[in-house]
């Protein structure tokens, strides 16, 4: 009997507990502080607040460039097994650099596309566009387009950039037209590879957002001057910025855009030789007036360097087991810049284009000398 009664006296708890909560009606209680006034009273900030100095720029680098930055929808025309031949479309950005209607671009926005157009900011229309010139190993493109009233953007200098400088990207991230973005510069790297295997020399490194879309648009210095050519971005496994993105220097394009523009394609500029880089080991085992440079092997028969008078080796020896000439012209300058190693001869290069002279400097034995050469076009040549 004493262990019935507790279980009992649980069960009547249980059962008063389920009636009071399921079979009450509910009833709630309006709060004694609620009131409906006749109107509500809210503060409101004064108008005409003035803006700060840094976002007034920001303002000022937006009008003055909306404008002259498009929207690009280019379609490829793919094969699918089931469906045969199908059209996909990629989009990208651009910017007007002349009042003929040319836009540059990045290669890969407009590559392998049979139809291109472009929009502009704030109008529906789409306009048709001819792609006039490609280089894919600057990532470079030009299209152009026929209307009239164009704006060009003013072109700057990427050569006196900075680490630490304000920049501003201009696109369509995601195709959402119009964006501006803003960040500084926070590094130039010597060379980045981009995911198609090309390199882009003295890339600019930013934090502004960059997204897909963004590719071909411009990044401005806080003059509102491109001073980059906005082309990838350090993904972080979503497609979308981790706050690393990569812009081609102006001056890249600013060195080829005559040559898209008028022949289609970029005359690669060469010096005609191969050489080997020297360093201070090989330098005093070859007894060389210099502990840097590249030593001229071969100066290519009928080349540019050929035709100024550069010499190659005359005599043979063993790099390890690779036989070598040696003897020839070592190179240590262009136009005034150290070059010690292959990839500085490349960058010169890149900065330049067929029929440009530049000034080398060279050591033929222990004499010095300075020879103009008139740059070659690149038949796979150094």
């Amino acid at each position: 009997m004493r262990v019935a009664r507790p279980v009992l006296f649980a069960i009547i708890l249980a059962a008063g507990f389920f009636y009071f909560t399921a079979h009450r009606p509910a009833t709630f209680h309006t709060a004694d502080f609620l009131s409906r006034p006749d109107h509500v009273e809210i503060t409101e900030a004064a108008g005409n607040e003035s803006l700060d100095a840094e976002e007034q720029n920001n303002i000022n680098i937006y009008r003055k460039n909306i404008g002259s930055v498009v929207n690009i929808t280019s379609r490829v025309q793919v094969f699918d097994f089931f469906y045969g031949a199908t059209s996909q479309e990629g989009q990208g950005s651009g910017f007007v650099i002349d009042k003929e209607g040319h836009i540059l671009t990045n290669y890969h926005v407009v590559e392998n596309a049979h139809e291109v157009w472009v929009t502009f900011e704030g109008r529906e229309k789409r306009i048709h566009a001819n792609i006039v010139g490609t280089d894919k190993v600057h990532d470079l493109a030009v299209i152009q387009i026929k209307i009239p009233d164009l704006r060009p953007m003013t072109l700057g200098d990427s050569s006196t950039l900075q680490v630490g400088q304000k920049v501003y990207a201009i696109g369509n991230p995601f195709g959402l037209s119009g964006t501006l973005t803003r960040g500084i510069v926070s590094s130039i790297r010597a060379g980045v590879r981009e995911p198609d295997g090309m390199q882009i020399e003295n890339a600019i490194q930013t934090d502004a957002a960059i997204n897909p879309g963004n590719s071909g648009g411009p990044l401005l210095n806080a003059h509102g001057e491109v001073v980059g050519i906005n082309t990838m971005i350090a993904s972080n496994g979503a497609g979308q910025s981790a706050g690393i993105g990569f812009a081609i220097p102006i001056n890249t394009a600013k060195a080829v855009l005559n040559d898209l523009v008028t022949i289609g394609r970029v005359r690669r500029p060469a010096l005609g030789v191969r050489t080997i880089p020297i360093d201070a080991e090989l330098a005093s085992e070859l007894g060389l007036a210099a502990d840097y440079g590249l030593l001229i092997v071969q100066a290519v028969d009928g080349g540019a360097a050929d035709r100024a008078g550069l010499r190659g080796g005359t005599e043979r020896a063993y790099l390890g087991n690779m036989p070598i000439m040696i003897g020839g012209d070592l190179i240590v300058a262009i136009d005034g810049k150290h070059v010690e190693s292959q990839q500085d001869l490349a960058e010169v290069m890149n900065h330049h284009r067929a029929g440009d002279t530049v000034k080398v400097t060279v050591y033929r034995g222990k004499k010095k000398l300075e020879v103009n050469v008139e740059l070659g076009e690149s038949r796979d040549q150094v």
